[in-house]
């Protein structure tokens, strides 16, 4: 019973999402399906408007909402050029030393802000007119744009992190959060190695001259304020000073001040930003309280038991079930957002890890990891058609340099997947695990 439940939770919520129904939408439809497909109508009902309010109603999920407010405002001018020129003054002696400066920008903007498509778009406009004056291939700086671009959604703060830790029952953010360091850091070095090889191949230098000390000094006392939120944020989590959702608050605030003091929004703009990050908030918030009917469903079903047998039943070979796993995982985020797909494969493929003896720290990581692999991936691939957009260029002209960055960011997914210190020796180090 629980496989048929499960075909039919994956060929009802195919068939919406193929038809364009909204994921929140499809997820509740697919698990109301399943549920009537064992249970009566009225209990079916009953549940899953209790599901759905237990979902919505976990006070850690008001971090999500803030987090997202805060990202909104540090989106809005200033801030990108500032970390631009930071990154390019230690990074701009490098071959190609735009495209490197690009992609440590994006992990720095996308930490910042929270979202791979903002970072995308904010600094991949900041490089791509400096890139055409210097003769860079559009398609090139697109694709180092688009690639690079989500490793600031495994760096800390993290709201794919926040949406794991509540699908996953509860792991602890502030372990989370460190633990995103290391897995950030390698998706990043990944695309600067093949963005230095790209730059040698095709003829592009660094900037000439020496190292300028003054100039890295004057540029980090620049970009130092933005920088700190990072610092203010997972420093005062990490040190027990305040929890995740007060350090979201905290995250609002602080970005405010640093807004209005670069004066980069109003009060008119401020309001809209407001408005934008409710209804984004809204959105959220409703995909985790009907992903709590699916949750329900699989384990009253015990579909994760019948998913481990069936792959147990395959090979006993931990290995290579990870292996089918990451691939699963891979092709379902190249049609799927990330948080909705977090909340829908974490009820699935943890218990299986967790069979393993593996954390759910660990796992935590695999899937955002592989999820934002999907984020720059055909068909859907958000954050790859805004640097598409942004670098003005094409599919077709970008898709060959993205192949280079594929092999390079599946090789750190390897890394992740199969070393486990990758993603637990910060939290064990902290004494958070």
């Amino acid at each position: 019973m629980a496989i048929q439940a499960l075909l039919v939770i994956l060929a009802v919520l195919l068939v919406l999402l193929f038809l364009g129904v909204p994921i929140s939408y499809a997820i509740a439809v697919s698990s109301l399906t399943a549920i009537l497909s064992s249970i009566d109508l009225n209990v079916a009902v009953l549940t899953a408007a209790q599901r759905t309010f237990v979902g919505m109603s976990k006070f850690s999920l008001t971090a999500i909402p803030f987090f997202i407010l805060a990202g909104n405002i540090m989106n809005q001018g200033g801030i990108a050029k500032r970390l631009v020129d930071f990154v390019m003054a230690i990074l701009g002696k490098l071959p190609g030393a735009l495209l490197v400066t690009n992609i440590g920008t994006n992990a720095l903007f996308g930490a910042i802000s929270g979202s791979a498509s903002a970072a995308a778009a904010a600094v991949g406009s900041m490089i791509r007119d400096g890139a055409e004056e210097q003769g860079y291939d559009p398609a090139v700086t697109a694709a180092t744009n688009a690639a690079s671009s989500c490793s600031g959604l495994l760096i800390p703060p993290s709201n794919a992190l926040i949406t794991y830790s509540l699908a996953s029952g509860g792991t602890s953010v502030a372990a989370l959060f460190m633990a995103g360091y290391i897995p950030g850091i390698i998706w990043a070095l990944c695309c600067c190695v093949v963005g230095v090889l790209l730059a040698i191949k095709l003829g592009y230098k660094g900037t000439p001259g020496k190292f300028d000390w003054k100039n890295l000094g004057v540029c980090t006392l620049r970009a130092l304020p933005s920088l700190s939120l990072i610092i203010v944020v997972i420093g005062g989590i990490i040190g027990g000073v305040f929890s995740a959702t007060e350090g979201s608050a905290i995250a609002v605030v602080y970005a405010l001040v640093l807004a209005f003091c670069y004066r980069s929004i109003n009060l008119k703009s401020l309001w809209k930003i407001i408005v934008d990050s409710a209804k984004m908030s809204g959105m959220v918030v409703f995909l985790v309280g009907v992903s709590n009917i699916l949750g329900w469903v699989m384990a009253f079903l015990q579909i994760p038991d019948a998913v481990a047998a069936a792959l147990l039943s395959l090979t006993s070979n931990k290995y290579i079930i990870l292996l089918i796993m990451n691939v699963i995982l891979l092709v379902s985020g190249t049609f799927m957002d990330v948080t909705p797909a977090i909340l829908i494969f974490t009820p699935l493929f943890l218990p299986i890890c967790q069979s393993f003896g593996m954390s759910t720290i660990q796992f935590g990581l695999i899937l955002v990891y592989n999820l934002c692999i999907g984020n720059i991936t055909p068909p859907v691939g958000n954050a790859l058609f805004v640097g598409i957009k942004v670098g003005r260029t094409s599919l077709s002209k970008v898709m060959p340099y993205m192949l280079m960055y594929y092999v390079a960011i599946i090789g750190g997914l390897l890394l992740v997947t199969f070393i486990p210190a990758v993603s637990i020796a910060l939290p064990q180090a902290m004494g958070l695990m």
